[in-house]
């Protein structure tokens, strides 16, 4: 092999090119080109020499094989970055006169590729939709006009709350103060301890929680832990004598269906002994 190495000028300085003639074998004659960093690192083609320049230098118009840029390609590429250029400074074209053009996605199914464990995926938030969104003052209010119904279309009877527990607001009543408490339930997953600010008695309007529900700062006591487990023992043991009773009157309604179809057969039989 004959190498042949000289300064490259088109690139930065310091860099070589070296071409290899090949004297022998079936591709006797033909040569390769190499280029080589200021610091002795070897290129082998015009992609590695571009990702290792990056952005120090635009490699569109170069020549690999003869180590020169080409004026015919930068003149395309002049032309071409003064195009569109001079097409961003113009402004959008009005939809109106504009062609018809189809802006809907196709219908027919497109091949998607799903990547999930790539390295550089990262999970974007938006940190103002983060924030909760704020509530209106005596929101719950609206849900004092309503009522619970049975199957029947019965009323039923309202829960009564412990005496310890106060409204706080502008016309507060018992339904509100009942909803308001049922919502704080529901809809939050902090403690409900009530309007712990003594200045919302004098103005609700300023010093009002929205995240507690429309009623005083109160405290559970153990005894009303004893008296609640009291009441669901009983709801409970009303509900079981209820189930046992609806149950036993099913099976009394079987026995009695199986005596009949009896009975009704024997009389049959009879029937036809006289006949």
């Amino acid at each position: 092999m004959e190498k042949k190495r000289w300064d490259c000028t088109a690139l930065p300085k310091g860099w070589k090119m070296e071409e290899v003639t090949r004297k022998s074998g079936l591709s006797a004659g033909k040569s390769d080109v190499y280029y080589f960093s200021p610091s002795g690192k070897k290129f082998r083609s015009k992609p590695q020499l571009a990702r290792y320049l990056g952005n120090q230098m635009d490699l569109s118009s170069f020549d690999f094989r003869t180590g020169k840029m080409l004026m015919s390609k930068l003149n395309k590429n002049r032309q071409r970055m003064r195009y569109d250029n001079n097409n961003q400074n113009k402004g959008k074209p009005d939809l109106n006169t504009s062609l018809p053009v189809r802006q809907t996605a196709s219908i027919f199914k497109q091949p998607v590729t799903k990547v999930t464990n790539h390295p550089s995926n990262k999970v974007k938030t938006d940190p103002q939709k983060a924030v909760d969104q704020p509530r209106q003052l005596f929101w719950e209010k609206k849900l004092s006009g309503l009522s619970a119904y049975d199957i029947a279309e019965e009323l039923v009877k309202t829960m009564e709350l412990p005496k310890g527990l106060q409204g706080v607001g502008p016309g507060c009543t018992d339904k509100t103060l009942l909803s308001a408490i049922a919502s704080a339930l529901h809809t939050s997953a902090a403690p409900i301890t009530g309007q712990l600010s003594a200045a919302v008695e004098k103005n609700p309007g300023v010093w009002l929680n929205t995240t507690q529900p429309l009623c005083k700062a109160f405290i559970v006591t153990d005894e009303d832990i004893r008296k609640q487990e009291e009441l669901v023992y009983s709801v409970r043991k009303r509900l079981e004598e209820a189930l046992m009773a609806d149950m036993l009157a099913h099976v009394e309604e079987a026995a009695a269906g199986e005596a009949d179809s009896i009975k009704d057969e024997g009389n049959g039989s009879e029937d036809m002994e006289s006949v």
